[in-house]
C-alpha cells in the first residue's frame, strides 16, 4: 500500500489540467474503464485496498455507531466555452477524496478529506464516529463485491479524447448557427465532459465500483428582429461517450436552437386565468419531477412535511397515471449502476394506476418504514451526505392520443419548454416558468405564446391529470437536481398530459 494524497495527485497532474491526458498517470487504465478490475485498480493506485478500507471502518465504529460506510470519488471534468466566435475558455478540474458517514439511529455523523494518507482517512472517520456513544464495533473481516449491470456502457474514454476534437465540434457547431439564420447575433456553445469513478464500502462486508460517464452540449443562440431581441437554446446531455454525438445529431442541435428562438418574435403573451394545460412529451416532466416528485422522496415524507406523508396506499390521481423513478434506462443522465450506498439500481412504482404504492428510499427511511432501499440514496460528491434522491422520474403512456387531448380543450395553453421554476416542498406549491408554448382554441393549435408563468400545487395537479397520451419521451437535455445544498443529474420525462385546470399568468 501506498500513500498517495490529493496533494501529491495534482502535483502530478498539474502541468496537464488544461484538458490534457491523464494517461501518463495512470496508464492503461482508461481505455477499458468499464470493468470492475479497472475501477478497483484506479484507487488501488492511491493506495486503497480492502485492508485499508477495514482500518478505516474499524475507526469510524470506534464508538459503536450502528453501521458506517466509506465513499472514494476520482471525477475528472473537462469543459470548453465558445463565446463571440472564440473559444474562451478550456479547463479541467479534479476531485479525489472520501467521505466517511456513521449511522447511529436515525442519526448521522458524517466528515471527508481529500488526502487519502490513512492516518488523515482515520481522522476523519473518528471525527464521524463522535455521532455514536458506546463500545467499539467490530468491522467486516472481509469484502463481497458486488456483481451489477452496466447501464451506459462506453467504448471510448473521454480521458483519451484530445482537446482538438472538442474545439473542432465546437466551432463547427458555432458556424453552424451562424449559417442558419441571418437574424442570429450571438452565440454559446458549451461542451462539458466527465469520469467518475467511486468505490463504497460498508460495515456490512459489502463493496461496489462505478464507472460514470458524462457528456453535455449545449447551444445557446440570440437573434435579433425590428430592434427586438430573443434567446433560446437546445441540449444533449447523457452518460454517454464521444460516438453519441453523430453528424446527425450534431447537425440538428444548431436548426432546433435557431427555430426555437426565432419563433419567440411571432409568439405573444399568454392570456391569464384559470386554463386547461397541455404539457408536451419530454421536458415538460420537469413539472412531475419538482412539484410530484420531491413529495415523494421519503426524507421529507420520515419527518412528515411533505404533503404524501399519509397518502401511501391511497388515490392520489386517475387510474390510468402511472409514475415510475428508474435508474436503470440506458445512457439516461440520471441512471446509476448502483446508489450511493451499495444499493442496486431498481425501477420503482411510485404511482400504480393511480396509486401511490412507495415512496424513494436510502437507508435510513427505508429502515423507518421496514422496506427495502430502493436505490435512491445518493450525493454530489465525497464532501456531501447521502439523502433520496431521484434518478430518471416520469410518467408512463397512458390510453390518448395527443390530436384527441389537443381536440378535446376549447380554451386553453399547450406548454413546450420548461426552464426554470420554484416548488415548496411541504405542500407542492409550485410556480413555473415556460419558456414557450401555444394556444389552443376549439380544439387547434394556434398562435405560438411565449414567457409564460404557471402557478399550481402538485398534489392538485396530480388529480386533476385528465388525459394521458401514447407518445412517451424522455427530455434530451441535461437537468441538475438540487436539494439542501446538493446537485445531482437527473432526468425526466412524460407523454403528452392535459392537466384540466391551472393557473396561468400572463397579462390577460
Amino acid at each position: 500500500m501506498s500513500d498517495y494524497s490529493r496533494r501529491d495527485f495534482l502535483k502530478v497532474t498539474g502541468s496537464g489540467l488544461a484538458l490534457a491526458s491523464l494517461s501518463g498517470v495512470l496508464p492503461g487504465i482508461m481505455g477499458c474503464a468499464t470493468t470492475k478490475e479497472v475501477q478497483s485498480a484506479l484507487f488501488t493506485r492511491f493506495g486503497i485496498d480492502t485492508e485499508t478500507i477495514r482500518k478505516v471502518l474499524s475507526e469510524a465504529l470506534v464508538y459503536g455507531g450502528d453501521y458506517a460506510d466509506v465513499f472514494f470519488e476520482n471525477t475528472i471534468s473537462n469543459s470548453i466555452r465558445l463565446e463571440d466566435r472564440i473559444v474562451n475558455s478550456a479547463s479541467t478540474s479534479v476531485q479525489l477524496g472520501v467521505g466517511i458517514r456513521v449511522l447511529k439511529g436515525d442519526q448521522t455523523g458524517y466528515s471527508f478529506t481529500e488526502d487519502l494518507n490513512l492516518e488523515s482517512m482515520k481522522k476523519a472517520a473518528r471525527t464521524a464516529a463522535n455521532i455514536a456513544q458506546g463500545s467499539k464495533t467490530i468491522p467486516p473481516q472481509e469484502f463481497k463485491p458486488m456483481n451489477l449491470p452496466n447501464y451506459y456502457p462506453v467504448n471510448v474514454s473521454w480521458e483519451s479524447i484530445g482537446i482538438d476534437k472538442r474545439v473542432e465540434i465546437v466551432k463547427s457547431l458555432d458556424s453552424e448557427v451562424f449559417a442558419e439564420d441571418s437574424r442570429i447575433i450571438k452565440n454559446y456553445v458549451g461542451f462539458t465532459d466527465s469520469e467518475k469513478y467511486i468505490l463504497v464500502a460498508n460495515s456490512e462486508g459489502l463493496l461496489s465500483t462505478d464507472y460514470q460517464p458524462m457528456l453535455r452540449v449545449i447551444v445557446y443562440c440570440t437573434a435579433e428582429q425590428d430592434g427586438e431581441r430573443e434567446s433560446n437554446y437546445f441540449d444533449y446531455s447523457m452518460r454517454d461517450d464521444i460516438s453519441f454525438l453523430t453528424p446527425d445529431r450534431l447537425a440538428r442541435m444548431p436548426k432546433e436552437a435557431v427555430a426555437r428562438t426565432v419563433k419567440l418574435f411571432d409568439a405573444k403573451s399568454a392570456p391569464a386565468g384559470e386554463f386547461p394545460v397541455v404539457l408536451t412529451p419530454g421536458s415538460s416532466g420537469i413539472l412531475l419531477h419538482e412539484a410530484i416528485g420531491h413529495g415523494m422522496e421519503a426524507d421529507f415524507n420520515r419527518i412528515g412535511t411533505s404533503i404524501y406523508a399519509d397518502k401511501l396506499n391511497t388515490k392520489v390521481a386517475p387510474e390510468f397515471v402511472n409514475i415510475v423513478d428508474s435508474g436503470l434506462n440506458p445512457s439516461l443522465r440520471g441512471s446509476i449502476n448502483v446508489d450511493d450506498e451499495c444499493y442496486d439500481s431498481k425501477e420503482t412504482f411510485l404511482v400504480e394506476n393511480g396509486i401511490l404504492r412507495t415512496y424513494l428510499h436510502d437507508r435510513i427511511s427505508a429502515k423507518h418504514y421496514g422496506v427495502d432501499p430502493t436505490g435512491n440514496g445518493r450525493r454530489e460528491s465525497f464532501k456531501h451526505y447521502v439523502m433520496p434522491r431521484m434518478r430518471n422520474t416520469y410518467m408512463l403512456n397512458g390510453p390518448h392520443t395527443q390530436e384527441e387531448i389537443i381536440g378535446s380543450v376549447k380554451y386553453g395553453i399547450l406548454a413546450d419548454q420548461f426552464t426554470n421554476g420554484q416548488v415548496n416542498i411541504g405542500p407542492g406549491d409550485f410556480t413555473f416558468y415556460v419558456k414557450s408554448g401555444s394556444l389552443i382554441e376549439d380544439g387547434k393549435i394556434t398562435a405560438p405564446i411565449k414567457d409564460v408563468n404557471i402557478i399550481g400545487n402538485g398534489p392538485d395537479v396530480l388529480e386533476k391529470v385528465s388525459m394521458v397520451g401514447n407518445d412517451f419521451a424522455m427530455t434530451e437535455g441535461g437537468w441538475t437536481c438540487g436539494k439542501n445544498g446538493q446537485s445531482v443529474p437527473v432526468s425526466h420525462g412524460l407523454p403528452s398530459v392535459l392537466v384540466s385546470s391551472i393557473t396561468v399568468g400572463g397579462k390577460g
